[in-house]
């Protein structure tokens, strides 16, 4: 899959492709009664310059695909942009991307346009999802003009929904791993997280399908439930 991607991106860079009809990117799904056992879910992860997401930009992006209960390492998008300007001074030491990686990247503009067509509208899903919902919309609305709004799920609040009483530790990622035993490659690597996301996604989808949740509406649904108690406990 990945030699696919810089086939596509090579051959948009040589104008093979013609110019490409952003008007007719696909269309993203909503959360209906799509079987959670048939459907393509996304899950990403992105690395950025920093945490402020009004201040910082990505600078990688990561996701695999999730369907038929199956992660499928054929179907993943793996890219460093291409976006030498950036100061990466203050993050080079937690990600590992360079100026000479951010030099060498894939073109903003071309590896957005591919991720779009590659996700096909598709549900996504990020640990702690606002942090990367607001980097992605904020990146794809700079440079393609594009505002679509795609549907978020947060692994963060997917796991403990049915998972409830889990004594992990804490609430990061690396807790959850561990939890479950799962063994991470790479931290603060945006195809390594998100690798890591999928596996702890595919354990509570799991239990979810035990738990007699079987479509995208109804997990989506019990998630809202579960935040609603959250924020009434709060008070």
């Amino acid at each position: 899959m990945l030699d696919y991607i810089k086939q596509w991106l090579e051959r948009r860079r040589a104008g093979q492709l013609g110019e490409h009809d952003r008007e007719n990117l696909p269309t993203p799904k909503s959360a209906g009664d799509q079987l959670l056992s048939d459907c393509r879910l996304i899950v990403l992860d992105l690395e950025t310059t920093g945490l402020n997401a009004a201040r910082d930009e990505v600078i990688a992006i990561g996701a695999v695909a999730i369907s038929g209960g199956v992660i499928h390492l054929d179907d993943q998008f793996d890219l460093i942009l291409r976006r030498p300007e950036l100061d990466i001074s203050e993050t080079v030491l937690i990600h590992g991307i360079g100026p000479e990686a951010l030099t060498q990247g894939h073109e903003t503009e071309d590896a957005l346009l591919y991720l779009l067509e590659w996700m096909n509208g598709d549900p996504v899903l990020a640990y702690h999802s606002a942090f990367d919902q607001k980097f992605l919309e904020k990146t794809l609305k700079a440079q393609l003009g594009y505002t679509q709004p795609h549907l978020w799920i947060d692994v963060a609040d997917l796991l403990p929904a049915f998972f409830p009483d889990a004594k992990t530790g804490g609430k990061r990622l690396d807790n959850w791993a561990d939890f479950f035993g799962l063994e991470v490659s790479e931290r603060h690597h945006a195809a390594a997280d998100a690798l890591a996301t999928a596996e702890l996604t595919l354990v509570a989808l799991n239990k979810a399908r035990k738990e007699g949740v079987k479509t995208l509406k109804e997990l989506n649904d019990k998630l809202r439930y579960q935040r609603r108690l959250q924020n009434m406990h709060r008070f």
